[in-house]
């Protein structure tokens, strides 16, 4: 046997064959097979190549991956992996050879649109696609905001303005011991928050071999089961532990005959690597962009010039994979073949990035909570804003030792707030989440995995309290207003997709985003610095607004505003032009997609809001459409595999017109899970290659 090919019920692939390379072999091909589409979209953004079929809007994007170097450090990884690690580099090219394999009998009809052909992986893009999957994830740009809005409202509007998320990623997970199960053992749950895109980020998938059984979400284009997976007697999961790993430094640059330097912390000018790369772009003539690099990092915004409107600005870029050459590839194969939380948290070590909280338990008892990848030991100042590469001690100075925590009361959550990795980062998500999955656990002695979707849709929204607060103490309102404020203060704080009480309060929360960024002391910060478009949305002023409004509403001096009056104009605007239906008339779906969809069916509503557990997000103020929420749910049990479930927003194939394009939609939306089937007697056998 080489390799055997099943299905589920719900399309799900199911692998087996004989060796650990050969089932690497069959997963890239089954992925081509189901994403052929995605695949090459990812493959072009990892290259920076993009733009030269999806146009001129994915232009800025390519100029970020070609300036920050994401290809060549992926190239540098896999060489260095060669080198250390020579079983799991060939375990990755393997895959590669599959994925190579299905592109060549593909059919996916986003080709014939395009009028393109899949092109060829090569065995480092694997790394290249996570390194563009997750080059953001630390929110790298949140220093540009933090420079940019202290220089409108001094320093102390960082700390106000301080979002603590909800960021370009996080995650709902817990951690139920086996002293709080009916079975007396352990249950890991929860749900990766990341931008819905369709096809989906995460491929539900099994994997087996003699050396492992492992079910659990793949990320399409890279090989193996990194955040979530379930061995049968080990199962582990991660959050987004809201590290910050990453730096900026302001560089002066200055060109020479014999190309560019930059000025080094000892005073005196080095040589920068320099050279050009084309970029071409459907539509219109091909763009040139120069690649400079210094002793810091590759520039990603301005040069010698500086920034695009002649600001005198150069940013470089040192992340961590630039440095070492290790992106921490080496953790995927010992993953797999975890039996026990001590073979997860050795795999782990080798972990690095992005910096994730994990959460493990084992059928033995054994649990794991503890911090993974690699964070530079640096000085604070880098952690908050760009430094001057000219000046010394905001060099890096080794790494630091990731954190481990214990349960409270036999349970762990992780939402990306303040946890075990409060050491490593500056700003984390509000503490709702969390508090709210802590207290609904604690409302029951015992739990089994068939309660946890409760959890996952539940819709309690306890950061409308600040805004409603200030709705109760107004009076003197129109006859409208005052009738829009009794029904707010009647509606139970839950954001359901048929509320009209929550429909109503989104429009009021809205208005009153609108009205503080539109005020004197506010507005100038809407102009944001001229840095490249992809990194525009950091330095967005409503947004911000949006995300801080609760800081805005409790500050005890927010730059003289008046809020109550921001609130009433607000609730009067509302009142006057009410929502015509409910929350999800509005809130409704709004995945990326690399090419317009063509289906003309309508996106559906959704329940949630950006600090339910439910935690689909909306930006306030600019639309109620929500781009990010659920990417995948799970329930790992450790008493039965059997009784797991798992379940993505659209489906397990990525082809338009598959009868498993999005059958599982029906399930995401209604809170209900797909169950996990591992018994290969259950499933209908596909292909044996």
């Amino acid at each position: 046997m080489s390799a055997e090919t099943y299905r589920d019920a719900w399309g799900i692939p199911h692998l087996r064959a004989a060796t650990a390379g050969e089932l690497a072999r069959a997963q890239g091909r089954v992925t081509a097979r189901d994403r052929a589409w995605q695949l090459e979209v990812e493959r072009h953004r990892a290259q920076g190549t993009s733009a030269s079929f999806l146009g001129p809007g994915a232009l800025s994007w390519d100029r970020l991956a070609r300036r920050a170097r994401l290809a060549d450090t992926a190239r540098r990884c896999f060489a260095a992996l060669e080198d250390k690690d020579p079983e799991t580099a060939a375990w990755v090219r393997e895959y590669t050879d599959g994925v190579n394999e299905g592109l060549a009998a593909c059919d996916a009809p986003e080709f014939a649109r395009t009028g393109i052909a899949p092109g060829r992986w090569e065995p480092w893009t694997p790394l290249a696609v996570w390194l563009a999957t997750h080059i953001l994830f630390a929110g790298f740009p949140a220093k540009l905001w933090r420079e940019h809005i202290t220089a409108h409202l001094g320093p102390d509007a960082v700390a106000l303005f301080a979002t603590d998320g909800p960021g370009t990623a996080g995650s709902n997970g817990w951690l139920v011991s086996g002293e709080r199960t009916v079975t007396g053992h352990a249950i890991v749950a929860g749900d990766p928050h990341r931008f819905i895109e369709e096809p989906g980020v995460y491929q539900q998938i099994h994997l087996s071999c003699p050396e492992f059984d492992v079910v659990g979400l793949a990320v399409p284009g890279v090989p193996g089961i990194a955040h979530f997976g379930h061995t049968g007697t080990v199962a582990w999961a991660i959050t987004n532990a809201m590290a910050d790993y990453q730096d900026l430094y302001r560089e002066r640059l200055r060109r020479t005959g014999a190309g560019v330097e930059a000025l080094g912390p000892d005073g005196t000018w080095h040589r920068a690597a320099r050279h050009t790369e084309t970029i071409h772009v459907a539509g219109e003539d091909s763009v040139e962009v120069e690649v400079i690099e210094t002793d810091r990092g590759p520039v990603i915004a301005g040069g010698p010039e500086g920034l695009d409107d002649g600001t005198p600005a150069a940013l470089s870029l040192r992340y961590p994979p630039r440095v070492t050459a290790d992106l921490g590839f080496g953790a995927l194969l010992p993953l797999l073949r975890a039996r026990r939380v001590a073979d997860v948290d050795r795999a782990l070590d080798a972990w690095a990035e992005p910096v994730n909280v994990v959460q493990a338990a084992d059928t033995e008892g054994g649990l794991l909570h503890r911090v993974a990848g690699r964070v530079p030991v640096r000085a604070t100042a880098n952690r908050l804003r760009p430094v001057p590469a000219w000046e010394p001690g905001h060099e890096w100075t080794g790494w630091h030792t990731p954190p481990r925590a214990g349960l409270t009361d036999g349970v762990a959550v992780m939402a990306n707030q303040r946890g075990p990795a409060t050491p490593l980062g500056v700003e984390f998500a509000p503490p709702h989440r969390a508090d709210r999955i802590a207290a609904l656990l604690a409302g029951k002695e015992r739990w089994s995995a068939a309660d946890m979707p409760a959890l996952h849709t539940d819709t309690h929204l306890a950061s409308a309290g600040p805004l409603l607060d200030l709705v109760t103490a107004l009076d003197g309102l129109s006859p409208g207003a005052a009738a829009l404020r009794d029904r707010l203060l009647a509606w139970d704080r839950h954001m359901d997709a048929d509320s009209a009480g929550a429909a109503a309060y989104a429009a009021v929360r809205g208005a009153v985003v609108r009205h503080l960024a539109a005020h004197p002391a506010l507005a100038p910060a809407a102009v944001p610095p001229a840095y490249p478009e992809v990194l525009q949305p950091w330095l967005a002023l409503v947004p911000r607004i949006a995300y801080a409004l609760e800081h805005l509403l409790r500050a005890e001096d927010p730059y003289g505003i008046d809020r109550a009056e921001a609130v009433r104009a607000a609730l009067e605007e509302v009142a006057a032009e009410p929502p015509a239906g409910t929350w999800g008339d509005t809130h409704r779906l709004a995945p990326w997609r690399a090419l317009p969809d063509t289906s003309g069916s309508p996106e559906p509503g959704l329940s949630g809001d950006h600090d339910c557990v439910l935690c689909t997000s909306a930006v306030p103020g600019l639309t109620d459409r929500a781009a990010r929420g659920p990417a995948a749910r799970y329930v790992w049990d450790l008493a039965d595999r059997r009784r797991s479930g798992w379940v993505v927003p659209h489906g397990a194939s990525g082809v338009p017109g598959s009868p498993h394009h999005r059958d599982q939609q029906p399930l995401w939306l209604g809170g209900e899970l797909a169950p996990v089937v591992t018994d290969f007697d259950r499933l209908t056998k596909e292909t044996d290659d």
